[in-house]
C-alpha cells in the first residue's frame, strides 16, 4: 500500500475491536448478575444478612431486565435493622448502576433482527411516542409508583432517550420508594417468616408467566 493512501482498514478494526469489547462487557456483566442470583438462592446466611453490602449486591439481580427476584421484602428487611434514608440510599445507588446495565445490555442487542422486528410493532410504536411526550415524568411515576417498571428500561433505549437522564430519574423516584418501604419495616414488625412468602409469591407471579410462554406457547 502507498505511503499516500489513506489506511481504510484501521477504523473497520478498530469498530470491530471496540464490538468484542462491547459484546464481552455485556457478558460479563450478566454473568456477575446471575452468579450474585445463585449465590443470594443458595446461600442461607446470605439472606439472613444484615449486612447492607448484601442488599447493595441484591439491587442487581432484583433490577435486571425483567427483575429476577423482587426488591420489596429485603428493603422492608433491611429497614428493620437501618434507618430507612441509609436502606433507600445503599439500594438507590445499587439500582442506579444495575439500570446503566440494563441500558448497556438491551442497547447492544436492539440492533438484532428480531429485535428491530419487535419494535415495529404498532402497540410498541405507540407506547415510544407516549413517552416521548413526556420522558422524564414518565420515568418518575413509573419509578415511585407500583405499577410495573421493566417497560420503560426498554422505552428508553427505543426512544433513544439519554442514560444520564435516565439515571437521574431513576434515582429521584426509586430512591423514594425504598424509603417508604424501608420505613415500613422500621415502623411495622412484619416476621420474617411473612416476609419469606411474600418473596415466594411475588417470584412466582413475575417468572411463572414468562416460563409458561417460553416452554408451553413458544414451544
Amino acid at each position: 500500500m502507498s505511503l499516500c493512501e489513506p489506511d481504510v482498514a484501521a477504523p473497520d478494526t478498530l469498530r470491530v475491536e471496540k464490538a468484542r469489547w462491547r459484546s464481552g462487557l455485556v457478558v460479563l456483566e450478566a454473568t456477575l448478575v446471575f452468579a450474585l442470583l445463585i449465590l443470594w438462592l443458595s446461600s442461607e446466611s446470605v439472606r439472613a444478612s444484615k449486612h447492607l453490602g448484601v442488599l447493595f449486591f441484591y439491587s442487581f439481580p432484583s433490577e435486571f431486565l425483567v427483575g429476577l427476584i423482587p426488591h420489596e421484602p429485603a428493603l422492608i428487611f433491611f429497614g428493620t435493622f437501618h434507618p430507612a434514608w441509609v436502606v433507600a440510599l445503599v439500594a438507590g445507588v445499587g439500582t442506579v448502576l444495575a439500570e446503566g446495565m440494563n441500558y448497556r445490555l438491551f442497547s447492544h442487542f436492539y440492533g438484532t433482527g428480531a429485535l428491530r422486528a419487535a419494535s415495529g410493532h404498532k402497540a410498541v410504536r405507540r407506547m415510544v411516542e407516549l413517552f416521548r411526550r413526556g420522558p422524564f415524568a414518565t420515568i418518575l411515576f413509573a419509578g415511585f409508583t407500583p405499577v410495573p417498571f421493566f417497560p420503560v428500561r426498554f422505552i428508553v433505549v427505543m426512544a433513544e432517550y439519554p442514560l444520564s437522564r435516565y439515571l437521574v430519574g431513576v434515582f429521584l423516584s426509586r430512591t423514594p420508594r425504598f424509603y417508604l418501604l424501608a420505613l415500613l419495616g422500621g415502623f411495622v414488625d412484619i416476621p420474617t417468616t411473612a416476609l419469606g412468602l411474600l418473596f415466594l409469591v411475588m417470584l412466582l407471579a413475575v417468572n411463572v408467566p414468562t416460563i409458561y410462554r417460553v416452554l408451553v406457547k413458544d414451544g
